[in-house]
């Protein structure tokens, strides 16, 4: 994980190196000449260690200096023992509750992991029909390399609870779902259900993340969206969060986080991105400044959206063009490096933290800063332009 996302971790710089015509054999505070006479080092040396074997202004011929780059790493456990400087990241004794988590490549498992590295204990609910297979992926330790944290040890999850959130509340489900097999199994899945069972089973949280979207005519242009398909994409991808927040907010405690992930489609022309899905996204950042109004007055709640880049995840796949809007993104954005969900998971990490505990109802952007171009500079029409291209070989 990045530095960020636990306290296991922090910033170290390599030194330039300097070549000149002396060579360092042993170390001594170097003299600055006679201005300084009698002058005490004291404060000097609190604060500075400057090495060489002679006077600096006695050198008559030396060779230019040379500088390598510094070169900034992040280094885990460097001191171990010590507590880490600075601000660190700390989620210990939080409990986050994470809807829509069904594989191990998606900004859902991410946030999770990242959640977990900071010290956060993790429940997930996962959609009924995805349930079993995910529960018995995790069993069989298929995602173990994927559970792995940067201390080392594998994220753990408390409980996996099947959620359908396109539901509120058992007298909300129409009769042919509940008799459908993958449903007749599993008990308490409507919002309201589960969240009654996260309320038995350990009382509150924390956190609230919503990772939950789906648009069953997304790959259908938006003049040919049907009334029902857009209704479905606005149910189950915005007003979830509604729904979410609604029956969770009485179970989370004062200063708690809740957020959500939306998309630029939301407020820029993605073409192919159909079927009422950019109406959800735009719906959802809408309802995202409403709710932090209401859930900051009334709980002391904050309401965050994270606008991310494209990722090649299992449900993006799904749109059939995600290969080029990351290659896209590749050759247009600010940064030109491909998006991971870990960083989605890093930031999403401070947005629940103590750091961002001014930040609420706000849209914050992880995409490499392709939100702020209004052109595309791989087009040719910027050919002659001094513009640095991304290097494919």
């Amino acid at each position: 994980m990045a530095a960020l996302a636990t306290p296991s971790t922090h910033i170290a710089t390599t030194k330039p190196c300097i070549s000149a015509s002396w060579k360092l054999s042993k170390s001594s505070i170097a003299n600055f000449g006679t201005e300084f006479g009698g002058a005490s080092w004291t404060r000097l040396k609190s604060t500075s260690h400057i090495l060489s074997t002679r006077p600096l202004f006695q050198c008559t011929t030396c060779t230019p200096l040379k500088f390598k780059r510094a070169v900034t790493k992040a280094m885990a456990q460097a001191s171990e023992g010590n507590p880490l400087p600075g601000l660190p990241i700390d989620l210990r004794g939080k409990r986050a509750f994470i809807a829509g988590v069904a594989d191990d490549n998606g900004y859902g498992w991410a946030i999770a992991k990242s959640l977990a590295a900071a010290g956060a204990e993790i429940l997930v609910g996962t959609w009924v029909p995805a349930l079993n297979i995910f529960e018995t992926s995790l069993r069989r330790g298929k995602f173990d390399e994927s559970r792995v944290l940067p201390d080392g040890s594998l994220m753990e999850i408390t409980k996996v609870y099947p959620l359908d959130a396109v539901y509120d509340c058992p007298e909300d489900v129409p009769e042919d779902v509940k008799a459908n097999k993958r449903y007749a199994g599993s008990a308490n899945w409507t919002v309201k259900e589960v969240a009654e069972s996260v309320k038995q089973d350990f009382g509150c949280i924390d956190i609230l993340v919503h990772s939950l979207a789906n648009g069953p005519e997304v790959i259908k242009p938006l003049l040919e969206t049907s009334r029902n398909g857009y209704l479905a994409a606005i149910s189950a991808s915005s007003y979830s969060f509604i729904s979410l927040l609604k029956y969770f907010v009485p179970l989370m405690n004062p200063g708690g986080a809740s957020i959500s992930l939306t998309y630029i489609a939301s407020e820029r022309i993605i073409p192919g991105y159909g079927g009422g899905m950019s109406s959800a996204k735009a719906a959802l950042e809408s309802d995202t400044r409403v709710l932090a109004f209401e859930a900051g007055r009334k709980h002391k709640i904050r309401v965050n959206t994270i606008s991310a880049g494209p990722l090649r995840s299992r449900a993006a796949k799904a749109i059939g063009f995600i290969d080029m809007m990351i290659d896209y993104s590749l050759e247009n954005a600010p940064l030109q490096k491909e998006l991971s969900a870990e960083e989605v998971g890093n930031a999403a990490a401070f947005l629940v933290s103590p750091l961002a505990s001014a930040i609420t109802g706000a849209v914050v952007y992880v995409d490499n800063g392709l939100n702020a171009m209004g052109v595309g500079v791989d087009s040719p029409v910027f050919g002659d332009l001094d513009i640095p291209k991304t290097n494919k070989s």
